[in-house]
């Protein structure tokens, strides 16, 4: 080998040799290193197979019952063998606690003891082993099985000979040597292409030829519009230390300048002797002098160099091999700056104009939005905004053409808050020949550059327009608010900070802000139009003073959404009787169709209310309604129903409750459908929820709705309310059921109105997103002493009897003005029934505001009105009854039906406690 290198004596040639030499011994080296890879490798492969085969099976459903089966053998042999066969071990074997095999390959073995280490197995540790068996070299893994109590109850075993692995990496070593072989092959051509590239390269080349090389080179370095800086690394050229003759270190040299080209004399103004000269010597910018010396990497840093702004680069040049030093390069960037001002300028108002796209208009507010208009504008484009709105913007209403230049001052917003101008919600009045009210007058911005020689500005209000110039404003941009061609108001745009008065520009900028506010501003003036109109309908329809009554005391609240005026409705509806119908409801979905139909179910339940039916035929009747209200709605895309959402048209989903009240027995009867359940307070302060039956909602229909009855004390409190008090997207409706119990417990004795009051302290959001409807109700008896009631025998000659208690108990109550009216509808009723009905008839009395008599029997046919013929001897009865009564009627009760009159007290009678 040194015999050959000798001979070999280009460099080309001996790194040739060395490259051969280092290939043959690199693809030895891995040939050696993959043999002893391979077998630490197959020992590992064939320990982790075996121990992963035995942890699977011993995991395995079903092994534990198999162990214990009366014949673990026939269960488990079939199940070891497919394992076996399916993960290519060469065994698996199963054993009980005694180390007997269960399983084997070799059938003759099953029944003879486990050779092997099995002992720490059956104490429940894994155990791993290389053993010498009858098939070779191999390593077995065995695993404890434990029953469901942890217990150990057999062993499993898998192995696998360690030449089955090993077979697969030595099938590898034909593929390296060939892969070494190529590798040879490729870095012997490759060398030998270098070397005759280098020789083409090289040979032949003389000094003429490379002068004119540099020639050409420090042509085009000079001829460039780019400076160009060559700084070498010091006299150490390592641009560290340096190394004297003794061995110590010293700091390098000073960075000399080696080369700069025509374009960099010129723009660092160098002396004509710069090149060779320190850096430090040459008198640059103290930035450049800085970058030089310390030749760190910059990428076009911009450095004021004599006026001018120049963009420096700087890197290193003994990156691929060169010398030690640093190359800089510099380009003069002025214009180039003042070209990038105005992009980044143009890029700021672009940036201010999606800022407002995202910020004015996040509510259907008028005023929030003009207030967002006047935040959004300050400092950016001005240092105080004004905006004035005509008066019937805020109503909602469009405004007219007749109104003048009288603005409501709605937002006001500048950098600090001690300014002279105008607050928030001043009347102002402009005069025609102000900036404003020319604005105002024209439908046209007016910019006004100095405030200080705008007298007619000064003419509207001199003391407090001296007051704002004292101030510091001195600029003004008034820009109208139009929309639709409509004139909505004028915004005002003051500067102060700046010494710089307003531009065109600003003007143009304002302008864009201005008509999208006004876009926003119109859309939350239509919003506000609409609501209003639906509000009103809304209340219109609720009821407004709650009917005199004497059974309970009853308190309401009620309050529209801020998103929309929804469906939600109370009534208390009194019935004959004495008693009192509560009702609170609820329709899916908002605005003026969700107010309307409101005020049509309400309607009806009035009028079932007053057929007198009980509550769960009552919401039957309002079922079917509802149903047939859909069915009636016009199909999507028929005739007439441009333009309409269908999805609005359905009144499916509506809710209500319904509860009658009866102060004589203090009974409360109440059914649902699809409503949240009343709450209920006992005069100690308890609360509880009632279980009633819930219902379908109205409009489902297919389904009876139930009635529940509850027997409340004197001084209850029953409280209705819709799921907008108790449900919102920040609770669910459990937690609004806890709050709300936490309001109304703990307080016996406190009034309907107070409850009331403190109901919704707790449990009213910020900003509700759903109508709230509250009633409550405090329960009153009718006390025994104004109750009088009698047994009627079925026997005509009782009715004289009946006439002569109640004679004496109206003179009792002093009301003897009604004996002789109270004795003749008595006296017909009774007939009537005694006539007609079967069973036991009963007569009561009750003074409650009228005086209401009754008369009851099993009967369930009503007596009707009609009018007698001359010669007919009967049928006038109930013509009496109705001239003598104020009111009179039938209702139906599990026994029978109740007929009943009513009869207004006279003014001396005492009214009821």
């Amino acid at each position: 080998m040194v015999r050959l290198w000798g001979r070999v004596r280009s460099v080309a040639g001996q790194v040739f040799v060395l490259q051969v030499v280092i290939v043959l011994l690199l693809g030895v080296g891995a040939v050696a290193a993959l043999v002893l890879q391979s077998q630490h490798d197959s020992i590992t492969e064939a320990r982790n197979r075996s121990l992963a085969v035995a942890q699977t099976f011993a995991s395995s459903p079903g092994i534990v019952q198999a162990l214990a089966s009366p014949d673990p053998t026939a269960v488990l042999q079939p199940r070891t063998e497919a394992a076996r066969k399916r993960t290519g071990v060469d065994f698996i074997v199963v054993t009980n606690t005694k180390a007997i095999r269960y399983t084997h390959p070799k059938p003759n073995r099953i029944g003879k003891k486990f050779v092997g280490n099995i002992q720490p197995a059956l104490h429940g540790h894994i155990v791993t082993e290389k053993i010498k068996g009858t098939i070779g070299p191999l390593v077995q893994a065995i695993v404890p099985v434990f029953d469901a109590k942890g217990k150990v109850v057999g062993a499993v075993s898998a192995g696998i000979t360690i030449s089955k692995v090993r077979g697969v990496v030595e099938r590898q070593l034909p593929v390296l040597l060939g892969a070494a072989a190529a590798g040879l092959a490729l870095a012997t051509s490759g060398t030998a292409l270098i070397s005759r590239r280098l020789r083409r390269q090289t040979h032949g080349l003389g000094p003429l030829e490379m002068t004119k090389m540099y020639e050409h080179h420090d042509a085009v370095l000079h001829a460039v519009r780019e400076g160009v800086l060559i700084v070498d690394a010091g006299e150490s050229g390592g641009g560290g230390l340096a190394r004297n003759g003794k061995g110590r270190s010293e700091p390098d040299g000073e960075r000399r300048l080696l080369l700069a080209n025509d374009e960099a004399r010129r723009l660092l103004d160098l002396p004509p002797d710069a090149e060779g000269r320190p850096v430090t010597e040459l008198g640059l910018n103290p930035q450049v002098t800085e970058l030089l010396v310390s030749g760190r990497v910059a990428t076009d840093e911009v450095m004021l160099v004599g006026g001018r702004l120049l963009a420096v680069n700087n890197r290193p040049t003994d990156r691929d091999g060169g010398p030690a030093g640093c190359v800089a390069t510099l380009r003069d960037s002025t214009e180039l700056r003042v070209l990038s001002g105005r992009a980044e300028e143009a890029q700021t108002r672009l940036r201010l104009l999606y800022d407002a796209s995202m910020a004015i208009g996040t509510t259907l507010d008028v005023v929030r939005t003009a207030e967002e208009l006047a935040q959004v504008s300050v400092p950016r484009l001005a240092d105080f905004v004004t905006v004035g709105l005509v008066e019937t913007v805020l109503r909602g209403e469009e405004p007219r053409a007749g109104d003048g230049a009288e603005l409501r001052r709605v937002a006001v917003h500048g950098i600090r808050d001690d300014h002279p101008l105008y607050p928030p919600g001043r009347l102002i009045s402009w005069a025609p020949d102000t900036p404003q009210g020319r604005g105002f007058g024209t439908g046209k911005s007016v910019l006004v550059r100095d405030l200080h020689e705008a007298w007619e500005w000064r003419a509207q209000d001199p003391e407090r327009m001296r007051q704002v110039l004292d101030y510091g404003i001195h600029s003004l941009m008034t820009v109208p608010l139009l929309a639709r061609g409509v004139l909505l108001g004028m915004v005002n745009f003051w500067r102060s900070e700046k010494p710089e008065p307003f531009e065109e520009e600003d003007l143009t900028l304002a302008e864009e802000l201005v008509a999208r506010a006004a876009v926003c501003i119109d859309n939350a003036r239509r919003y506000t139009r609409e609501h209003t109109l639906a509000v009103t309908l809304q209340r219109s329809l609720l009821p407004r003073v709650l009917p005199e009554q004497s059974a309970l005391d009853v308190a309401h609240r009620y309050l529209p959404a801020q998103a929309g005026v929804g469906g939600d409705w109370f009534d208390v509806i009194p019935l004959p009787g004495a008693r009192v119908a509560l009702v609170v409801g609820d329709i899916v979905g908002h605005g003026l169709l969700a107010a309307a139909t409101m005020g049509r179910l309400r309607t009806a339940v009035h009028n079932f209310s007053t057929l007198d039916l009980p509550p769960d035929a009552l919401l039957g009747h309002l079922d079917e309604l509802v149903s047939r209200l859909d069915r009636d709605q016009p199909e999507t895309g028929t005739e007439g129903t441009e333009g309409t959402d269908p999805g609005a048209l359905a009144i499916a989903g509506a809710t209500c409750l319904y509860a009658i009240y009866d102060p004589v027995s203090g009974r409360c009867t109440l059914s649902r459908a699809g409503h949240p359940a009343p709450a209920l307070v006992a005069p100690d302060g308890g609360v509880t929820y009632p279980d009633v039956p819930a219902g379908p909602p109205l409009g489902v229909g297919g389904l009876p709705f139930e009635t529940t009855e509850l027997n409340l004390p004197e001084g209850s409190l029953l409280v209705l309310y819709t799921d907008g008090l108790v449900e919102s997207r920040e609770r669910d409706f459990d937690v609004g059921l806890g709050l709300l119990r936490d309001a109304l417990a703990g307080h016996p004795g406190r009034s309907p109105d107070d409850t009331c009051t403190a109901v919704l302290d707790a449990l009213l959001p910020e900003r509700p997103g759903d109508d709230i409807a509250l009633l409550v109700a405090r329960t009153r008896r009718l006390h025994a002493d104004r109750v009088a009631e009698w047994e009627v025998p079925n026997d005509p000659a009782a009715v004289a009897g009946v006439r002569a208690s109640v004679s004496r108990r109206l003179a009792e109550w002093g009301l003897d003005e009604l004996t002789f009216s109270t004795e003749l509808i008595l006296s017909e009723l009774i007939t009537n029934s005694i006539r007609y009905a079967t069973g036991p008839i009963r007569v009561r009395l009750l003074r409650d505001r009228t005086l209401i008599c009754e008369v009851s029997d099993s009967s369930s046919t009503s007596p009707y009105l009609r009018y007698a013929a001359t010669t007919d001897e009967g049928g006038r009865g109930l013509f009496l009854v109705a001239q003598f009564a104020e009111h009179w009627g039938t209702r139906y009760t599990d026994e029978g039906k109740v007929i009943w009159a009513e009869q207004q007290l006279p003014p001396s009678a005492t009214p009821p406690d």
